[in-house]
């Protein structure tokens, strides 16, 4: 069986790769492997954990110390990784040798470090949530700005305590036009969400529409902005998300009934949640990538940059 590869020559680089190096890797391996540009998802998964894995100089630490990456591994001549491991999956780094992966729980870790300049500071830098709801025009719609503000409380008190790496911002503008309401940055991963309110009941959704007694119900157009912010930021694994809110703020209304395919999963572009449902995907996705710990700073200031 042929033997896997390392994270470093998943990305193409050299183990003496400097973090710009891998960066820029990183971005062109991610446009040829992401499921969106027509490339395998198991391809770009082993693409994107071989980035967050390296960027991350703790993590690029354990995983050398585990294949003895900068010196005997890539000459074929370190021990094999133990049963259950691969250097693609960071091996034993997680089963075998006792070094725990990191976890959305972990001390944060900031790139660069909290006392190195950067485009945001110190205090910007550690603030969960930023931003609010805003009118948009000469003319503000009240019910919309009370649905974001409903989906604000509901990540701020349902998904945040459980991800204290990740971070919210509120009120983007979309690249190529329109807007984005809010997006949460855990890691590398990004999920864009918008939101509804519909009466209480049950819904089908196909992937495309929300059916109800045989009427179409279409959500808000995200997988056009999915797209874009992915192509602008290629180093994140992007999903989009609309959350169906209950006028009565019952988190399990409305009930969602899913197509065969259309159930909600970290590769689609578009997914409808209702909002307990919201709060578990959110933690499954953003608390399950190999550095949920991680807070990019410069990601951060380019997202903040956004904001309208």
């Amino acid at each position: 069986m042929a033997q896997r590869k390392t994270h470093y020559e998943v990305l193409g680089v050299a183990p003496t790769a400097s973090a710009t190096e891998i960066k820029s890797a990183y971005r062109k391996a991610a446009r040829l492997t992401h499921p969106d540009h027509g490339g395998d998802a198991r391809d770009f998964a082993a693409v994107t954990l071989a980035y967050e894995t390296l960027i991350d100089s703790a993590a690029r630490t354990r995983y050398d110390r585990s294949y003895g990456t900068e010196s005997s591994y890539l000459r074929g001549k370190a021990p094999a990784p133990e049963a259950g491991g691969s250097p693609s999956d960071g091996g034993s780094m997680r089963f075998g040798t006792g070094n725990a992966r990191p976890s959305a729980t972990d001390a944060t870790t900031y790139l660069p470090a909290l006392d190195v300049p950067g485009a945001i500071d110190r205090e910007t830098s550690v603030r969960q949530v930023h931003g609010t709801p805003r009118k948009r025009g000469i003319f503000g719609a009240q019910a919309r700005l009370a649905r974001e503000n409903r989906t604000v409380q509901l990540l701020v008190r349902r998904v945040l305590p459980s991800l204290p790496s990740t971070r919210l911002v509120n009120g983007l503008h979309a690249p190529g036009g329109g807007y984005i309401d809010h997006v949460l940055l855990g890691g590398y991963r990004l999920a864009l969400i918008h939101s509804m309110m519909l009466p209480k009941g049950v819904y089908r959704w196909d992937g495309a529409s929300l059916l109800r007694d045989g009427k179409h119900i279409d959500p808000p157009r995200i997988a056009p902005l999915v797209h874009e912010m992915q192509r602008l930021f290629p180093e994140l694994n992007v999903t989009g998300w609309t959350v169906i809110l209950s006028p009565d703020g019952n988190l399990h209304e409305p009930v969602i009934d899913y197509a065969r395919g259309a159930e909600p999963g970290p590769i689609n572009a578009l997914n409808v949640v209702n909002a307990i449902n919201l709060v578990r995907e959110m933690k499954m996705f953003l608390g399950t990538g190999p550095a949920p710990h991680v807070v990019d700073r410069t990601i951060l200031a380019r997202l903040l940059g956004g904001m309208y």
